[in-house]
C-alpha cells in the first residue's frame, strides 16, 4: 500500500480518504460506486472470499463492462505485484511517509 498511498495522496485523494480504506463500507468518505469497486477488490484479492452475485450485481450497476474490464485488470496486477513483493520480501520503500502532497 505504500507507493499507492503515496499516489493517490499526490492525484489529490484526501488523506482521510486514504487512511478510511480499512472502513470503506462504513465510511462517509465513499460513494457507492467507489464501495462497489473496492469490495470487488477485496473479494477478487482475499482467498477466503467469493464473489457473490450481490457484489456483481452493485458492481455492474456502477461500471460499464469494458470498465469492469480494466477494474479487474488493475486490482489482477495490484494483487500480483503485492504477491512478487511478498516473496521477494520486499519491504515499503517509505513513499506514504514523505508527507502529505
Amino acid at each position: 500500500m505504500d507507493i499507492r498511498h503515496a499516489v493517490g495522496g499526490k492525484a489529490g485523494i484526501p488523506v482521510e480518504k486514504l487512511a478510511a480504506l480499512g472502513s470503506y463500507k462504513e465510511s462517509p468518505h465513499f460513494t457507492e460506486r467507489e464501495r462497489a469497486a473496492l469490495e470487488f477488490s477485496e473479494r477478487i484479492s482475499r482467498d477466503d472470499q467469493e464473489i457473490s452475485e450481490e457484489c456483481l450485481s452493485r458492481v455492474r450497476r456502477h461500471f460499464s463492462e469494458p470498465e469492469m474490464v480494466e477494474l479487474t485488470f488493475i486490482i489482477g496486477y495490484q494483487t500480483f505485484a503485492s504477491k512478487f513483493a511478498k516473496a521477494f520480501r520486499l519491504a515499503p520503500q517509505g513513499f506514504s511517509a514523505l508527507g502529505e502532497p
